[in-house]
């Protein structure tokens, strides 16, 4: 139980829950647009993709992309979705760095 407790104070713990379930979202979000794409349906506006990827979704925009082969064809995706994976691991270094300073 006091693991259980730890493990609930740690920044980390909710910092990697959050990257989890914001990249399965976007993953699914890449899904669901390439679904709606096929049947011509109502789809899923660029902007979306782009504001879930800021909020650490990219991972799952970019595996989206590569598994179900989806908005590869556009610029703004294939060069602004791993832009914004390479700003968000630069983030994360430079705080996992000033945490190992301090």
């Amino acid at each position: 139980m006091d693991n259980i407790k730890i493990l609930l104070k740690m920044k980390e713990f909710y910092f990697i829950t959050y990257l989890i379930f914001i990249n399965l979202y976007s993953f699914l979000l890449t899904f669901i647009d390439k679904y709606k794409s096929k049947k011509d349906a109502w789809r899923i506006k660029e902007r979306t993709f782009f504001i879930v990827s800021f909020l650490g979704g990219a991972i799952g925009v970019i595996m989206g992309m590569s598994i179900f082969r989806h908005k590869t064809q556009h610029k703004s995706f294939y060069i602004g979705i791993p832009l914004i994976f390479l700003l968000h691991m630069i983030g994360i270094l430079f705080w996992l760095y000033k945490i190992a300073i301090s």
